[in-house]
């Protein structure tokens, strides 16, 4: 029997050896295991730059957390010692409402906190508003006769910046006196209830109105029907108590000081120049100057109580969806307001 070689042994597809590897084949193959290897450092660098991202968003997301809590624990007004001397600020910003910074449980609170302190010499109450919740204001107005009367010997000063007008001037008028800038505006003494009515082009468009009420009046003012006579003539009573109101308030907070027209309670305003010729305001003055120069206490404590860290950046989250679903959702002649 004759010895095979290997060279004699069929081919079969289990022991198939196939060509020999090519140098261009091996180079293809070196270029791919090379590709691969790139690709799975970077997938590993970027896990990684994407844990560190992580980490570091946790961490400035907790520092930021702590410097609110912080701020917000120790955020009191620094007063200095006991004794220490100063004229205490309040300030009342923007449309007076019971949700921000101007509402009557932000102000009154502060203003509390100003009179309480021992070494307050007077209080100065900032006023930058156009107006806004006759209710918000006029329970301001009552907490600073409430705490003039408690506290004898702290005078408290409104002092006007850009405007103080309807609810604004409403509070104002309860301070002992009244400061202006030449250019501020001031008055607007009166009250409106705005709103819009589409009862006629919902019927231009065919739609119907279903509108069911336990109540003959539990429709009043409803945006989709008729402004009957009779509901038209009871909102013009509402508007004329609550002017009615506003205007006692201005006579007793004013007294004598007051020159009254026929134009003072119309609802219209004036500058700070105009408005002492009228007997609303007594002086112009800045903060700062009747801090220096009525007071004499030039040092500044400020009482006010704002928004903490948190509030504000959960304010800013939800302005975007307050403002698009603020004029559907809200009833805009649902309440008078003193603008």
């Amino acid at each position: 029997m004759s010895e095979r070689r290997p060279d004699d042994i069929p081919a079969s597809p289990g022991n198939a050896a196939g060509p020999a590897p090519t140098e261009a084949s091996v180079g293809t193959t070196a270029v791919l295991a090379g590709l691969v290897a790139a690709l799975e450092a970077s997938t590993r660098e970027q896990r990684r730059a994407r844990r560190w991202r992580v980490f570091f968003r946790f961490l400035f997301v907790g520092v930021v957390l702590w410097v609110a809590v912080v701020a917000h624990r120790y955020g009191l007004p620094d007063a200095g010692e006991a004794g220490e001397r100063h004229t205490a600020v309040v300030e009342l910003r923007g449309v007076i409402d019971g949700r921000g910074d101007a509402s009557s449980t932000r102000v009154s609170q502060a203003l509390r906190a100003a009179f309480e302190h021992p070494g307050t010499a007077a209080v100065l109450l900032r006023i930058n508003s156009p107006g806004g919740s006759p209710v918000q204001a006029g329970i301001i107005h009552d907490e600073i006769r409430r705490l003039r009367k408690l506290h004898p010997k702290v005078p408290i000063h409104a002092v006007v910046e850009d405007i103080c007008a309807s609810g604004g001037y409403y509070v104002a008028v309860a301070a002992d006196r009244i400061y202006v800038d030449k250019a501020s505006l001031v008055g607007s003494i009166g009250v409106l209830m705005e709103g819009f009515g589409f009862a006629g082009l919902i019927e231009k468009l065919g739609i119907e109105r279903r509108l069911l009420t336990a109540g003959a009046n539990k429709g009043f003012l409803d945006s989709f029907s008729p402004l009957t006579p009779a509901h038209r003539a009871h909102t013009q009573t509402l508007l004329n108590q609550i002017h009615a109101q506003f205007v006692d308030a201005v006579k007793a907070g004013r007294g004598e000081r007051l020159k009254p027209t026929p134009e003072t309670f119309s609802g219209l305003y004036w500058t700070g120049e105009g408005a002492l010729d009228m007997g609303l305001a007594d002086a112009f003055g800045s903060v700062g100057s009747v801090a220096r120069d009525v007071i004499g206490e030039a040092r500044l404590v400020d009482f006010s109580i704002r928004d903490s860290t948190i509030e504000r950046l959960g304010k800013r989250l939800g302005a975007s969806a307050a403002a698009a679903l603020s004029p559907l959702m809200d009833a805009p002649g649902a309440t008078p307001r003193l603008r």
